[in-house]
């Protein structure tokens, strides 16, 4: 008897259940939170539907929205181009399909942000996860675990901002820059509303998660939940922003394949 081809081997794997689908996206509606600037700065559109038809004098068979929403609302995928860093490299449709596909490794931080919000996750921190697991995945992501998606109910929550600005957590500038330029992933996935930590505006450089990771032709995935589901290393995932022309990111389904 000849072998299964890997491609059927990966379909009877995701019909039996041995692999299985875990929604990482947020879902899309006007509740979902938004990054917040500062007043001088223009601001992402909250989600919005307008109904066009739903069974009725407009459209009697069919039901269908237009909708409203910023590149970057709810679970999104940056692309190089979104940061000054990047803005001579690829738009959102210009990203190669082949790269939407990727293994991940996930880094727990949980603890450490339950009692920190504001912890930042230093090149050390990744070091002592590779020791026990192994190194990060080449054309891989690195997703980074904190938590922060069981907030994902409140823009205040999620947000989490007082007079100094937001505290979420997220990478040291250090930490970003060699993600971005040594280690050997395509991208950077957080829970948080944007790839940065709330406290990113005031670094060297600023923001420093985009600034680097766009500049060196990388990605970022945000807003993503159910990380808790996936193990440490193993899981693929699957990408899918809108292909928007000249775009700068888009809203995306992100779903990690995990076998069991």
């Amino acid at each position: 008897m000849p072998q299964p081809s890997v491609l059927a081997a990966l379909a009877a794997g995701l019909h039996s259940g041995a692999i299985e689908v875990v929604d990482l996206t947020s879902p899309l509606s006007s509740s979902t939170p938004v990054i917040q600037l500062p007043p001088e700065f223009g601001q992402t559109a909250v989600f919005e539907l307008e109904e066009i038809s739903r069974y009725d004098d407009r459209g009697p068979a069919w039901y269908w929205n237009n909708f409203r929403s910023g590149e970057h609302t709810g679970t999104h995928f940056d692309a190089p181009v979104h940061w000054v860093t990047g803005k001579d490299r690829a738009d959102v449709a210009s990203v190669p399909a082949r790269r939407l596909i990727a293994p991940a490794a996930v880094l727990d931080f949980s603890a450490a942000a339950a009692k920190d919000p504001d912890f930042l996750v230093e090149v050390d921190h990744i070091k002592a996860w590779e020791a026990d697991n192994g190194p990060l995945p080449d054309g891989g992501w690195m997703l980074v675990r904190t938590g922060w998606d069981a907030r994902s109910h409140s823009q205040e929550a999620f947000v989490n901002a007082d007079e100094n600005g937001p505290h979420t957590p997220g990478l040291s500038p250090d930490c970003a820059r060699w993600v971005a330029q040594e280690s050997p992933v395509i991208g950077l996935g957080v829970e948080t509303v944007g790839t940065d930590a709330g406290r990113a505006h005031a670094f060297d450089p600023a923001f420093p998660c985009h600034s680097y990771l766009m500049g060196s032709d990388k990605y970022g995935l945000t807003q993503l939940q159910n990380l808790a589901a996936l193990p440490p290393t193993g899981a693929v995932v699957v990408a899918g922003p809108l292909p928007i022309v000249t775009g700068s990111g888009a809203p995306a389904r992100v779903l990690a394949l995990v076998e069991r």
